[in-house]
């Protein structure tokens, strides 16, 4: 505003052209930075889908290996048969139940896994998910290694406590043990990969 005498006269001073063209974009950054978030974990989810249907085929194998385990040697008597089977050790038992469970397990998460695909930042089904893959991978671990423990003393046998390998005869059946018991393995890994992308999505939410 500028005087001289009595009167006065106002000039008002339009806006800068640089601040309007600030004020139209501002509310377009978060909507430009969202959308490379939103891709990676998409991607994220894609890939944890990916690793939970192998993880299930791996379970469903090692348990499907374990529970046709048996074989019958070609000599016997009346009175004695040479047998072999999974459900002779209460260890081969639970190995079976224990993947059958998490192959079980593995397929009902796939509906909260296709979730996380469709909505990438969603906090709650990654959540669940990793808790509940954790005592998965718990699971198949245990059941993995008390397999082992008992497929090396099919192969090798224990001289202290007397007791000799079977493998020698029962070829067939330390085979399909030991493949079921590799399949765990294989399961237990694809499952650390899982709860290894669902921790690194939660960490960027």
């Amino acid at each position: 505003m500028m005087r001289s005498g009595d009167h006065s006269t106002t000039i008002e001073v339009p806006p800068m052209e640089s601040d309007a063209v600030v004020k139209g974009k501002a509310p377009l950054l978060p909507a430009s930075n969202a959308r490379p978030a939103a891709g990676w974990k998409r991607g994220v989810a894609i890939f944890d889908f990916v690793f939970r249907i192998s993880a299930m085929v791996a379970a469903l194998a090692a348990a499907a290996a374990m529970g046709t385990s048996d074989q019958t040697l070609p000599f016997f008597t009346q009175f004695f048969q040479f047998e072999a089977s999974y459900d002779d050790l209460p260890t081969f038992q639970f190995f079976v139940i224990a993947m059958a469970i998490v192959a079980g397990y593995l397929l009902l998460s796939l509906p909260f896994s296709i979730a996380t695909i469709v909505r990438p930042f969603a906090v709650c089904p990654r959540m669940l998910l990793l808790f509940l893959d954790t005592v998965a991978l718990t699971l198949t671990t245990a059941a993995g290694a008390s397999g082992a423990a008992i497929v090396y003393l099919a192969h090798n046998g224990n001289q202290g406590a007397n007791w000799l390998p079977i493998c020698q005869q029962f070829g067939d059946f330390c085979q399909k043990v030991s493949g079921a018991v590799v399949a765990s393995f294989i399961a237990a890994f694809l499952i650390l990969l899982v709860v290894s992308l669902s921790a690194m999505a939660l960490r960027r939410v």
